[in-house]
């Protein structure tokens, strides 16, 4: 057990030799194409849901809200139940904390990419589908996060050095172009239900900031689109020299 656990650590800590420029512009374009085709978008958009929900049950757990569970359903919608004051920053923050959360863990991948450690970014995906798993609450979420939990597995522990990187890549150029994909398939849903309530988090945002939820929407999409920026960034530098 100790030498597993040894092995498991060296691996996660040792860098991986830079990718080819190939790698990181054919997984990103690999990426992009998912984001377009409609039938791809939808299978893999629950990957960004299973993330979404982690960072809403996440900042609900930091600032001291009560989680009851996580919700995945098969329309890729979602939903995170946590109990405490119902305004106040701190229901703000979680509110916030859905569309932003995968930009958010993007930007991290792409970090500990620039440095090699693809293996450790592996990791780093595991420990969110752990701590997701334990607060799931319904079969199809089970299945969707055991599923997507297994795939990251295979790789992890018996993936060639090469699968593991072109696996890590394509899993965050996915969070980090996803990210504004998914505020924009959102501004796009509140329009096709005007005049109706508005129960999108940016509704709510704008609910408990007594703003307009349209002023969330833009919010969330710089936010997304500035974590893509910098994640390109560092994934692109490593091309450099």
């Amino acid at each position: 057990m100790s030498s597993w656990i040894g092995d498991a650590w060296s691996n996660a800590t040792t860098p991986q030799p830079v990718p080819s420029t190939a790698v990181v512009v054919g997984t990103a374009v690999a990426v992009l194409a998912v984001l377009v085709v409609p039938v791809a978008w939808h299978l893999a958009r629950h990957g960004l849901t299973i993330v979404h929900e982690a960072f809403h049950a996440g900042v609900a757990v930091l600032v001291g809200r009560r989680l009851s569970g996580i919700k995945v359903h098969s329309d890729t919608s979602g939903l995170t139940v946590s109990s405490g004051k119902p305004r106040g920053p701190g229901m703000v923050a979680t509110a916030a904390a859905g569309y932003t959360g995968p930009a958010i863990l993007g930007l991290g991948a792409a970090f500990l990419l620039s440095r090699g450690y693809a293996v450790a970014m592996l990791w780093l995906l595991l420990v969110v589908l752990v701590l997701v798993l334990v607060q799931i609450r319904n079969w199809y979420g089970l299945w969707s996060v055991l599923v997507t939990g297994a795939l990251v597995v295979v790789v992890t522990f018996w993936g060639s050095s090469q699968v593991q990187l072109v696996f890590a890549y394509l899993v965050t150029w996915f969070l980090l172009l996803g990210a504004p994909r998914a505020v924009i398939e959102m501004q796009a849903q509140r329009r096709r239900r005007r005049g109706a309530a508005d129960t999108s988090d940016a509704g709510l945002l704008g609910r408990l900031t007594h703003t307009p939820g349209g002023l969330w929407v833009g919010i969330l999409f710089v936010c997304c689109a500035a974590a893509l920026a910098l994640g390109a960034a560092w994934l692109v530098n490593l091309q450099v020299g």
